[in-house]
């Protein structure tokens, strides 16, 4: 079987004011703003025009009913940067809510985390050298 052939991914999330939702994100983020609705708000970022984050008003009735008018639990956006330090002190800086500081982990990734708009959690992380001891207690060394 061959793989669905995928010309952009997306990811959308249930937004209390989807607008102030999308300007956080190109505050701390970069992120442009291409259609704004009201209800929904699409965005990307410059250097990556095939995926896109978008907010839809968590009332409207496109949501599912299932989760219609709730706020977002359990779902983590991240990004892979070059510097994460830096990025921790920029955003730092900017009054964003860190939920978990810099941390450098045994499996390979110095990262932290800040509070994102309607429960959201971003994750900022760099690549690093894993743990040799780690890798071997793991089965992967």
């Amino acid at each position: 079987m061959s793989p669905v052939q995928v010309n952009m991914v997306g990811t959308a999330y249930a937004a209390k004011d989807p607008a102030r939702a999308a300007a956080w994100f190109a505050e701390h983020f970069g992120l442009r703003v291409n259609i704004d609705l009201g209800w929904y708000v699409n965005t990307q970022h410059p250097a990556h025009p095939q995926f896109s984050l978008d907010f839809v008003q968590r009332d409207h009735e496109s949501w599912p009913e299932a989760t219609r008018g709730r706020e977002v639990v359990g779902a983590l956006l991240a990004f892979l940067v070059e510097d994460v330090d830096a990025e921790f002190a920029r955003l730092s800086g900017t009054g964003a809510e860190i939920v978990l500081d810099l941390v450098t982990e045994p499996w390979g990734q110095r990262r932290f985390q800040v509070a994102g708009p309607d429960g959201l959690l971003i994750e900022v992380l760099q690549a690093v050298a894993p743990d040799p001891a780690w890798l071997e207690a793991n089965g992967l060394g």
